[in-house]
């Protein structure tokens, strides 16, 4: 597949958040309706530069792996397509968190990285549905609960929840994430 392109972004090696940082930038390099491609190795970035898309309103137009490596296509869209980039606003604390699950709250911590990062350590009793299958298995999650959503660093969560909260959820930003997680963690 040849696709012409006006600006390619290497993130390859890099993990969450930063092929989404590069996008950014690149980003701001280009003109409206100009193609970037964005190259990553990490499994994640395909739900990431996804759902960052629509957060923004530039074009998502489709991805293509080569050897372990993703190869991301978007089309950045004209001034009055591009949608204000806001974060999620109900956040909390890891160690407010941890807190909640040491008083035994009886709360849902969903992990939505990938299932290898899931595997090697997680917050005990977490649900894991990797952000890039959210919207396919969110059936599996009660809108009853309060949902604690978590990821690496907070960016893939916050992209969770700003689309767990338009379908009806109730949900909550861990911030920092599993990087500054000091509480139990489980592995398997």
């Amino acid at each position: 597949m040849n696709i012409l392109v006006d600006k390619i972004i290497d993130t390859k090696g890099l993990a969450c958040p930063m092929p989404i940082v590069k996008t950014k930038k690149g980003m701001e390099e280009v003109q409206a309706g100009q193609v970037l491609e964005i190259q990553a190795t990490d499994k994640g970035s395909l739900a990431d530069i996804q759902g960052w898309a629509r957060k923004t309103g530039h074009q998502y137009l489709g991805s293509i792996e080569e050897n372990g490596v993703f190869k991301h296509y978007l089309r950045k869209a004209d001034p009055q397509e591009v949608k204000e980039e806001g974060k999620f606003p109900h956040i909390i604390t890891n160690e407010d968190l941890q807190q909640k699950l040491e008083n035994d709250e009886g709360i849902v911590v969903l992990d939505v990285r990938e299932p290898a990062e899931f595997a090697f350590g997680h917050i005990p009793g977490a649900i894991s549905i990797p952000l890039g299958q959210l919207e396919g298995r969110a059936q599996e999650i009660s809108k009853g609960n309060q949902l604690y959503v978590i990821c690496r660093t907070g960016t893939r969560s916050d992209i969770a929840c700003q689309w767990l909260s338009e379908q009806g959820f109730q949900v909550l930003n861990v911030i920092p994430g599993m990087t500054g997680w000091t509480g139990p963690i489980a592995k398997h």
